[in-house]
């Protein structure tokens, strides 16, 4: 599935725009190991050879448009200047979201993340190897990044938990997508933190198991969920999946935000 994806995109874009893609390379659960159909989208960072015009922009969001889906074929396009620079300030770039082009807004997936797991784990489709583009990846943008990322992003989100769940039974079903988000995606920042390194949502979870035993059960049943399992949630485990949030960020600070 994903060579085939990479395929009909990379014909897709050279008819719509010959010479503008020159490089394409995988990121994500792909990259590292974890793709899983049905639940992974393809993540992909691509180099082109000009900055994208008006004109360019259309063609390529006809051209993701185009693409099958699921799985989604999403990713950041950068042209030269940005590919030079590797930015971490969320410039304004074209990005693609759930196989939507998204432009003339600044591109949130530009982060310390995404050059170290491109530098250690990019796959390369068209273009040179990974180890001859200059990745450069600033170990204290990667910390404070992170640091930001748990104290303002999942914790935020996580404190509004309680109250709206207030007035629902313990046992009533929740999605479980959002629990497996919320038990998963900050374990994965702390990991960074603590190693330098990029691990999938699957590792996420035994290393939460290992941090917090007490989240440990609710770690394995995201896990089984995002390989098929028949697994259910429910507001209690919703409820938990945001005390794990506060506990993994809180623990991440102490430890590293000196």
């Amino acid at each position: 599935m994903i060579e085939e994806l990479t395929r009909r995109y990379l014909d897709a874009v050279d008819q719509a725009l010959p010479g503008y893609v020159r490089g394409l390379y995988v990121v994500g659960s792909a990259a590292l190991g974890a793709w899983q159909a049905g639940v992974s989208d393809l993540d992909t960072v691509v180099l082109t050879s000009r900055p994208a015009t008006g004109d360019d922009l259309a063609r390529l969001a006809t051209v993701h448009a185009g693409l099958p889906r699921p799985p989604h074929l999403d990713g950041v396009y950068l042209e030269p200047a940005l590919a030079n620079s590797w930015p971490t300030d969320r410039p304004v770039a074209p990005f693609v979201v759930d196989g939507t082009l998204r432009t003339g807004q600044p591109c949130g997936e530009l982060t310390p993340v995404l050059w170290l797991t491109l530098r250690r784990y990019g796959i390369p489709v068209r273009g040179p190897a990974v180890a001859d583009l200059g990745i450069r990846v600033d170990s204290e943008q990667l910390r404070r990044y992170n640091l930001d990322n748990l104290r303002k992003y999942w914790q935020p989100r996580a404190a509004t938990f309680p109250a709206e769940l207030a007035e629902a039974a313990p046992d009533t079903v929740v999605d479980p997508g959002i629990v497996a988000w919320f038990v998963l995606g900050p374990a994965r920042s702390h990991h960074t933190l603590t190693h330098g390194d990029i691990i999938s949502k699957a590792a996420a979870g035994e290393h939460l198991a290992r941090l917090f035993p007490e989240y440990a059960d609710l770690a394995r049943r995201a896990v089984r969920w995002r390989g098929g399992a028949a697994e259910r949630f429910t507001a209690t485990d919703l409820v938990a999946a945001g005390d794990s949030v506060h506990a993994v960020a809180d623990d991440a600070w102490r430890r590293f935000g000196g």
